[in-house]
């Protein structure tokens, strides 16, 4: 058997010694970070997102430029560009969207470059109810979009939907839960807890954490990561916003983003859907770092989970 390389063909038996005479010239990829500087052309580049994320992740920077910052985003995969483009372009008139400047591929990388929303986020800033009832509002006016227009999915994430992945990831968490340091009678409490209330499935961000609102020097407040938008009930993104904003700032920030939604929740309600967003987070840590243990999970999340899986059950 012989190997062929350009118009030389050597046997397999010599294969090796070919490849030391003449050694295969691999031009180095380009990283994520090399390509941020490309574009900088010489100006300053700040890495926003972690320099060794997991696989797959993105790389976010932030490139300085004669006449302000602009905002490079790398993506982990093709998709992801894909995913957040079309949510970007199916929903025009919503407020507090990014603004896609540019989009490309070089060295393989899928990448966009938008204008910067702004160097805070809610999550950063003290507890500014102000700022957090915009969010608010920028959840409002999304979950009144036309779905048609955003998805072509029959149902989307439903009531029904909703109950069993619930069942799914209580199971797959007492699964992970020692790694985790959740304690067994917490999970078994958590299984008891009914689904949370859903209604009809609306164009949904799916991920509106506090951090997912960055916040410019004149209170503009803009929603990035688009990647998962999807159609789910509106309770799933009111929930989690304020869910988020409450724990990472304050409990009249918590309120404030449901007076600018405009819409309140009884409070089991509520906790019943923090037990599914907390559970969420557990599970997705475990998933995605096969090492994590105590150590890794975020002081705050085990203790909530145990605080909203006792106002979901009235204790």
């Amino acid at each position: 058997m012989n190997v062929q390389r350009g118009r030389l063909r050597v046997p397999t038996t010599e294969f090796g010694a070919y490849r030391e005479a003449y050694p295969f010239r691999r031009r180095k990829k380009m990283d994520a970070k090399a390509l941020a500087e490309k574009f900088a052309a010489g100006t300053s580049v700040q890495q926003l997102t972690s320099p060794t994320p997991l696989q797959g992740a993105n790389h976010v920077f932030r490139i300085w430029r004669e006449h302000g910052t602009v905002i490079f985003k790398a993506y982990g995969t093709d998709s992801r560009l894909r995913r957040e483009m079309h949510a970007l372009d199916a929903l025009p008139d919503v407020p507090g969207m990014p603004v896609v400047m540019e989009r490309g591929v070089d060295e393989a990388i899928h990448w966009a470059m938008f204008e910067d929303g702004g160097k805070w986020n809610i999550q950063s800033l003290p507890e500014n109810p102000g700022i957090a009832e915009k969010s608010g509002e920028i959840l409002a006016q999304l979950h009144r979009a036309e779905p048609a227009a955003f998805s072509n999915l029959a149902r989307g994430i439903d009531q029904e939907w909703i109950a069993v992945d619930l069942r799914s990831t209580l199971r797959r968490l007492e699964r992970y839960r020692g790694r985790l340091g959740v304690p067994a009678e917490l999970v078994s409490a958590a299984q008891a807890v009914p689904a949370p209330y859903a209604g009809n499935p609306v164009v949904s961000h799916t991920n509106p954490v506090a951090k997912k609102f960055v916040v410019d020097d004149a209170g503009a407040v803009t929603l990035i990561t688009w990647e998962w938008a999807t159609l789910a009930p509106p309770e799933w993104d009111l929930s989690r916003t304020t869910w988020s904003v409450g724990l990472h700032t304050g409990p009249l920030a918590a309120s404030a983003v449901m007076a600018g939604y405009g819409r309140t929740f009884e409070p089991s309600q509520l906790d019943r859907w923090i037990v599914y967003h907390a559970a969420q987070a557990l599970v997705h840590l475990a998933e995605r770092q096969l090492s994590a243990k105590p150590a890794d999970v975020p002081a705050n999340l085990v203790p909530e989970f145990n605080r909203a899986v006792l106002g979901a059950i009235g204790e």
